[in-house]
Order: C-alpha cells, then structure tokens, then sequence
C-alpha cells in the first residue's frame, strides 16, 4: 500500500505544476518560443518519483538542484524516498569550495546522508559503490562550456552506470549559453576540463549531451538513461538562472562572459576572482592594461586565494559591455595587445591549450591572426558538428 507521506509529496509536486503560471524568466518572446514558465526535469517529480520507489539510488546533485527554491535532497526525503548516498562534483554539495580544490567525502548535516567526492582522487564511481544502487538521479545546472566540469562528472557517472548496469536519470535543465561556437576539442588536449571532441559552447543541455554520449561511443558500453525533459523551452531561448551554479558565476552577465574570459586562467590576467564581480572585470598589476582597479581580496563564497591577492590590478570593467553572442575573442586578443605581445602572457599555457582544446588558437593570437581569421580556421568543424548533433537534440531550434 503507497505510503501517506509519499501520496501527500506526490500530490502537492502535481498542485505545484498545474497551477504554473506565464511569468516569463527569459526574454521576451520571438516567434515559436513559449510564453509559459520553464519546468526543469526536477520539478516533474509526478514523473520520476514513482521511478525511484522501492529503489537504492544515489544522487549527484549540488545547490543547483532545487524544486521551486528547496533541495531536491530534502523534497526526496520529504516524500519518503531517502537516497543511499549524495555524489558531489565540483565545489562540492553546497557549491562552495573553490575552483580546482578537492572536495572532500564527508556528511550532510541537515539529512545525515553520506557525501562521496567525485572530485577528489577519484573522479567515477567506484564498482563497490555502484554494486548498492538500482540507479543515479542527476540533477546539476550546466553554464554550456566545454570545460565546465559538470558534463566531465557526467561522462564518469554514465561510464560507471553503462559498466555496471545501473539506470541513469538526468532531470534537464536549459543551457544559459545556447550556442554553437569556438573551436572543437582534439585529442591530445582531453582532460577533465574537456572531454569529447566538440566545441568550447556545444549548445546542447546535459540531457542532450549524455545522449550523445551514449550515441557517439563516448564511454566504455552503453548507459541505461532516461530524461526527464524541460517544458516550455526550446534552443535559442533564454534563460536566467535561479542559482549561481558555481561560486564565482554570481549572475546571469557573469555566466554570458564566461565562455570568453575563461580563456584568460590560462594567463598572467586576472579574471576578478576575490571580488564580487568575477568574470565581469579583467586586470593586471602592471597599469598599461587600463585605468580601471580593483584588488582581488580572499573572499568566502567567491575565491578564498585568488591571483594577485591584496594587489592593486589594472585593466577593464566590463559589467556593462554587451554580447551579441556568448563567445568573442576580442577580450583575449586586446589584452594580449596591450601586453606587448609578451612572450609571458600565456604563463600557464599547457593549462590555456586544455581549455582552448587545440595547441593552434595560442599560436594564432601570438601571429598575431585577426579574430575573423582564427574563426575560418574551426567553421569547417563546426558544420559538421552541427550535423551530428542533430541526432540528439530533445528540443526545438
């Protein structure tokens, strides 16, 4: 017999969706784009609540999967579905530790679930934890950047799912930088901050992507996975997220640069971490780079040891500069300029290649090749990624 506080959760997630109303997140509409509010896939839980019943399943999922402002960790909990254990991908469950640190196993305090790092020293699940479950529910707020490491964890939790036998579940969520741009991922520049030969924005949500995943033969065997798709959304839409889904991406600007300013950890400019406007300022403590200052502070919930710490930087101000598309090269190519082309500017450059995903675009700055001339170079690619990404789309373009 169904359990009276799982019929009761049940029945307030099926209130909740019928009565959403038309108010509209995202901008105003074009032609063929809906004038309802978007539900993501974890805010369907009539669907995959009755899939998780009876089940040993885990969660990856950090403080991007919220139902209407509360944690899908405590909404499952709620309506009597308690996970086995929580996997955490970078920045850990409550998205905030910072960039590159490891995250630590530990518990969560409020639910007394186990929290397993699958940014630590193991980056996949492991067969022992795997062999507990019936299935993975993940459920994580993708920015649409190659090397954004979530769709890295997915790749390892799909690996672990397709060796294992173990169902996966991604509830969707839409992508913020729905485009198609930038050069695509070759092999020798694989790493966790680039995985699949595809471009640095691949315009495809997580769901998307682990079909493709799946289809391309991205991972060793095949993915049991099911999609919860998103409603009242189609590519090209868009949106303006809830929640910053990493520590220094406070806002809906920040995250529409990101894709061009990453670039710049591969240099010797900073990106504004230690301050609150990170990914919308650019400096250097030599003052040919600008009149603009700041000074990058440890700040927590942002960056706790930037670059430059408690030095005065110089450079440029960019919260109100405007893109007609999410990813641009005159930021990379203008600060390289007023360096004088120094031969220091790429002081990480092993770290710029992997970001870039090719060891050409470092070479065509130095030469000094104009923007126009670096994006002939990968158009070829392009045009034929678009085409196999068309086997995998779940949403209208």
């Amino acid at each position: 017999m169904p359990r009276p506080i799982y019929i009761k959760s049940l029945l307030i997630c099926l209130l909740a969706t019928s009565t959403l109303f038309c108010s509209c997140q995202q901008r105003p509409k074009t032609q063929g784009q809906s004038c309802q509010k978007v539900i993501c896939g974890a805010e369907q839980c009539e669907l995959y609540f009755p899939w998780l019943k009876d089940k040993k399943f885990a969660l990856v999922v950090n403080q991007t999967s919220v139902i209407e402002g509360k944690s899908i960790v405590d909404s499952l909990c709620s309506a009597d579905l308690r996970p086995a254990f929580i996997f955490a991908p970078e920045h850990g469950f409550r998205g905030t530790d910072d960039a590159g640190a490891h995250v630590a196993d530990g518990k969560d305090l409020a639910t007394g679930l186990d929290i397993v790092s699958l940014y630590g020293k193991n980056k996949k699940p492991s067969p022992a934890q795997m062999q507990a479950l019936d299935c993975i529910v993940f459920d994580i707020q993708d920015v649409g950047c190659r090397f954004y490491t979530y769709l890295s964890t997915l790749h390892y939790v799909m690996e672990a799912c397709a060796e294992n036998d173990v169902e996966l579940i991604v509830l969707d969520r839409p992508n913020p930088n729905d485009y198609i741009d930038g050069p695509l991922l070759e092999a020798d520049c694989r790493s966790f901050v680039g995985m699949h030969p595809i471009p640095l924005l691949h315009g495809c949500t997580l769901g998307e992507m682990a079909q493709m995943i799946n289809g391309e033969g991205w991972i060793n065997g095949r993915c049991r996975l099911r999609v919860v798709k998103v409603k009242n959304w189609q590519h090209g839409q868009a949106y303006s997220l809830p929640v910053k889904p990493s520590p220094n991406l406070p806002n809906d600007h920040a995250i529409r640069l990101y894709p061009s300013l990453c670039l710049f950890e591969g240099t010797i400019i900073s990106v504004g971490r230690g301050t609150s406007t990170p990914f919308e300022i650019l400096g250097h403590p030599d003052p040919k780079f600008g009149d603009f200052r700041f000074t990058p502070r440890s700040l927590p919930g942002f960056d706790k040891h930037p670059m430059y710490q408690d030095k005065i930087c110089y450079g440029e101000d960019l919260r109100q500069d405007t893109l007609t598309k999410s990813f641009s090269l005159k930021y990379l190519c203008a600060f390289f300029e007023k360096s004088g082309k120094d031969s220091q500017f790429f002081s990480r450059a092993a770290f710029f290649d992997l970001l870039a995903g090719n060891h050409l675009l470092r070479q065509q700055i130095q030469e000094g090749l104009s923007e126009e001339e670096i994006r002939q170079s990968w158009e070829k690619d392009l045009v034929s990624y678009r085409q196999m990404r068309e086997s995998y789309l779940l949403y209208e373009e």
